[in-house]
């Protein structure tokens, strides 16, 4: 009984420093300046909503982010790390793409997504 505990005990912690040792390396490999930029369109019957969702994946904050919706920009000074920052594009703006520039070489062009119309969903 003794060694079968002892047993258990052994793997509980191998696993636990496998997990531990894993989530140090993921953090290690993040780039120190880096932005994840969620662009959705979402068209209804009467009209079409969109929202940017951007947030600091990195390890430092990035400083002067300068959001170009093609018709209108918009300047966000600093978002920290781990900070998410929901943007709405102004009337009359281009909703195929959005350009992104910050400081520290980030520079992201990506194109607007559309969810997956559900039976029964508003604007399906």
């Amino acid at each position: 009984m003794k060694r079968l505990n002892l047993i258990f005990i052994c793997i509980a912690g191998f696993v636990s420093l496998s997990f531990l040792s894993y989530m140090i390396i993921q953090y290690y490999q993040r780039p120190d300046y880096t932005l994840e930029v969620d662009a959705m369109r979402e068209d209804q019957s009467l009209f079409t909503s969109s929202r940017i969702i951007l947030t600091n994946v990195g390890k430092q904050p990035v400083t002067h982010i300068v959001v170009d919706y093609g018709i209108k920009t918009e300047t966000i000074q600093t978002i920290n790390p781990g900070e998410k920052i929901s943007l709405s594009p102004p009337e009359g703006s281009n909703l195929n793409l959005v350009t992104i520039v910050a400081d520290n070489g980030i520079n992201i062009t990506t194109g607007y997504r559309t969810p997956i119309k559900m039976p029964g969903m508003m604007g399906s």
